[in-house]
């Protein structure tokens, strides 16, 4: 709940490095209540076609720049600018290359981005890698 919590309060800071845990805990807290929004909107308006989902707009737009802000910040862990989400408007591949990109270990130490995000947590260095 820190995580999501350390997202939001940072919503609009695209710059530093977000760790694996960070982000995914921020995306599962987001999906969690976009779907109680929207069972609460489906009981309440009901399943017609001009019916709007009001809670779960609102929800969306509410988590939209800190998911954003999150995303780029988990990229910069990577060692990789923003921009590399755009990559997810090639058709099929590049969301899965985006996914892939999210899941990746981030690099140990600092980088152009900024400090170690797990630093406080890494008591050894990573073995190398042949």
């Amino acid at each position: 709940m820190n995580a999501y919590l350390h997202c939001m309060r940072h919503y609009a800071d695209f710059s530093g490095r977000a760790n694996r845990s960070e982000y995914w805990l921020f995306v599962l807290v987001f999906l969690i209540l976009y779907v109680v929004c929207l069972f609460i909107d489906y009981a309440i308006i009901g399943t017609a076609p001009s019916a709007l989902p009001v809670l779960g707009t609102i929800a969306y737009l509410v988590h939209f720049i800190p998911g954003l802000a999150v995303l780029v910040r988990r990229l910069h862990d990577t060692d990789r600018s923003g921009w590399w989400l755009l990559i997810s408007l090639v058709p099929v591949l590049g969301s899965i290359w985006l996914l892939v990109l999210l899941c990746t270990e981030g690099t140990y130490g600092p980088n152009e981005y900024g400090a170690d995000p797990n630093a406080f947590y890494a008591t050894q260095p990573p073995p190398l890698r042949y």
